[in-house]
């Protein structure tokens, strides 16, 4: 098994580059929609350390990425009060969603530099280039429906009993862990993430 150190690092440090965007999106839209905490908290920042969890934005994606069994990572997640929110469980549904929207728009951000860059620095190009596909894969990614990750909002917002939500959260992180070690997942969201980049390369 090849191990590519550097390949991991530069994968954990564009995660701290985007989750600063994704998890402010969260927090951004949630105090849009009446609910303070996220303030209260801090999170309606840009600053990476405001939205690190030491876990989940360096441990695992970095021994993820160097086993090459896919790549997982999350930020710390931003918390908010559904009574406070704007149409409650379904103002929750658009707090979700605002995390891998920022995503799309960090991908296309990303590849605008890629393109602006590719003559006269190269290797920032490709580093940018790498930012899109990781931007687009973890846009997927945040969507699979298993706590702790935004896709499982949607199942709250969905009417999913909250017993049934709480005792997958349970095992959210067990069964993330093993989805990306025993089937293609990983595989699948790389390439739904590699048309999508080509697709953004292809308008610009």
């Amino acid at each position: 098994m090849h191990l590519d150190i550097q390949a991991a690092l530069v994968n954990v440090l564009l995660l701290w580059i985007l989750t600063a965007p994704h998890e402010f999106a969260h927090a951004w839209v949630a105090t849009k929609l009446g609910d303070d905490t996220p303030r209260l908290q801090g999170r309606v920042t840009l600053n990476p350390m405001a939205h690190v969890d030491w876990i989940g934005t360096a441990v695992l994606p970095f021994v993820t990425s160097l086993l090459g069994a896919g790549f997982l990572g999350w930020g710390k997640p931003v918390y908010t009060n559904n009574a406070k929110l704007r149409g409650g469980l379904n103002g929750l549904a658009v707090v979700a969603l605002a995390g891998p929207f920022s995503n799309v728009i960090m991908a296309v951000i990303l590849a605008m530099v890629s393109v602006a860059t590719a003559r006269a620095a190269p290797a920032l190009s490709q580093f940018a280039e790498h930012g899109v596909l990781l931007s687009l894969y973890l846009g997927i990614f945040n969507m699979l429906p298993v706590p702790p990750l935004d896709g499982s909002k949607l199942l709250l917002a969905a009417r999913v009993p909250v017993v049934v939500y709480v005792e997958l959260s349970r095992f959210g992180f067990m069964l993330l862990i093993v989805a990306m070690a025993s089937t293609d997942i990983g595989h699948w969201m790389s390439a739904w993430s590699y048309n999508a980049a080509r697709a953004i390369f292809a308008v610009l």
